[in-house]
């Protein structure tokens, strides 16, 4: 499989995205936005980092170059996209997915890591886990804040659209667990079809054993599943 990992002015994750996916037997391409997407893309990854330097707001420019029209085209014949951070912020403004990620309850940058509930374990992102199971993730974000009116919120919920929640390490969803003030804690969520999915921890981050902690590789497995 050749996943596509696509390169915006200010992504600052796209090599540690593509060395998270090597390393689980991948074949992962960085892809210049202006160049457009390979022949023989098999997978999309949207990664962190600060797209055109979050001006507007986060996500808002990228979403709007061509290349995103290709990512609809592809995901709409079933490509997986897997879009993490500034990559789950774009993939919300081009409607990939439904909602917005906006400014943290606190108004700052908050890097550390964080508790997640997972929701539905019978997508492929979330396949190799249980459901309910508490697994941790790191956060590096100043506008990953989950917003979406509750009518469509109620919708996501009866549709198990929901992937993972914020919560402490015994999988209690609080205000206190709730680093950035997410509606309903919501992490991540897919899209209609549940082979396109955001989420804002960084599962790359947490891939190689190098770095202390495995819990993300699960995710990334998703691209296969």
């Amino acid at each position: 499989m050749t996943i596509a990992v696509i390169q915006f002015g200010g992504s600052n994750c796209d090599r540690d995205s593509v060395q998270a996916l090597e390393s689980l037997g991948f074949d992962a391409e960085l892809v210049w936005h202006e160049d457009g997407l390979p022949a023989d893309v098999s997978g999309i990854m949207l990664p962190g980092g600060f797209s055109y330097g979050d001006y507007l707001r986060a996500g808002a420019m990228a979403a709007h170059s061509p290349i995103m029209e290709e990512i609809r085209e592809a995901a709409d014949e079933g490509t997986p996209v897997l879009g993490v951070c500034n990559g789950a912020q774009i993939g919300c403004e081009s409607a990939l997915t439904p909602g917005v990620f906006t400014t943290n309850e606190s108004a700052r940058f908050q890097c550390e890591h964080v508790h997640l509930r997972v929701e539905n374990a019978d997508t492929p992102w979330t396949s190799h886990y249980e459901d309910g199971e508490v697994v941790e993730l790191p956060i590096a974000h100043g506008e990953g804040r989950y917003e979406i009116d509750d009518e469509r919120l109620d919708e996501l919920e009866a549709d198990d659209r929901i992937l993972f929640r914020y919560c402490d390490e015994d999988g209690e969803v609080s205000p206190e667990s709730n680093p950035n003030g997410s509606k309903h804690a919501v992490a991540g969520v897919t899209g209609e079809r549940d082979h396109v999915a955001v989420m804002m921890p960084h599962p790359e981050r947490a891939s190689l054993e190098d770095l202390g902690r495995t819990d993300g590789r699960p995710v990334l497995q998703g691209f296969a599943d």
